[in-house]
């Protein structure tokens, strides 16, 4: 059992490997690293008195992370949560943000973008979205895109593919492609998942009108 005052990080995923590569990484820096191979047996664990987050996996057999997420606030476990998934298709990253998950990283992961958002979410219980962006910083942002960038940006985070924006907007794939690239870089988000979270944070997305 962890001792009282000590950080912990509940890992959840059903893949054993990616769950003992984690676990190691987490403690090679000093973090106490708790592993479940299902929802259930974490949720059975869970502690919401402990100084914690939770790394969830999304797609696991039985019990998948989103489900785990809204049994955790039905108990009313309010621990920050990580997800991680090798599938961020844009209506699970919008419905996992809006149930109020701190982040969303894709598998496979860099090591430091997922020990940076663990600290984050554990100095911290404060919602951050948007790649860290507050509100004032967001709107400059949005504000410094052209009409055409605005154009791809609303149905990209919307879960449209490149093809799809293409003959909505009537250009070429590969233009849409040029803004997608220019619309990530003026947003100042690495992965589509920071890109929806923003978005989200904008009020931009709203999640009964995804696909």
């Amino acid at each position: 059992m962890p001792n009282s005052g000590e950080q912990v990080v509940y890992v959840v995923d059903d893949d054993q490997g990616m769950l003992d590569s984690t676990v190691w990484l987490l403690e090679s820096v000093g973090l106490k690293a708790l592993p479940f191979t299902s929802g259930r047996a974490f949720l059975e664990a869970c502690d919401a008195d402990l100084d914690a987050c939770v790394l969830l996996d999304v797609r696991m057999p039985g019990m998948g992370g989103l489900n785990v997420q809204e049994e955790m606030r039905s108990r009313g476990l309010d621990l920050p949560i990580i997800f991680v998934s090798g599938h961020a298709d844009v209506p699970i990253v919008v419905r996992a943000f809006k149930a109020g998950a701190r982040d969303f990283i894709e598998k496979p992961y860099n090591e430091q973008l997922l020990l940076d958002s663990v600290q984050q979410a554990l100095s911290s219980h404060e919602p951050k979205r948007g790649n860290g962006a507050g509100q004032g910083q967001l709107k400059e942002r949005l504000d410094s895109l052209t009409p055409r960038e605005r154009d791809v940006l609303l149905p990209l985070v919307q879960g449209y593919t490149n093809r799809e924006i293409a003959e909505q907007l009537d250009i070429s794939v590969k233009t849409v492609d040029l803004y997608r690239a220019r619309v990530m870089k003026r947003m100042q988000a690495e992965r589509l998942p920071d890109l929806v979270g923003m978005a989200i944070a904008a009020g931009l997305v709203d999640p009964l009108k995804l696909r």
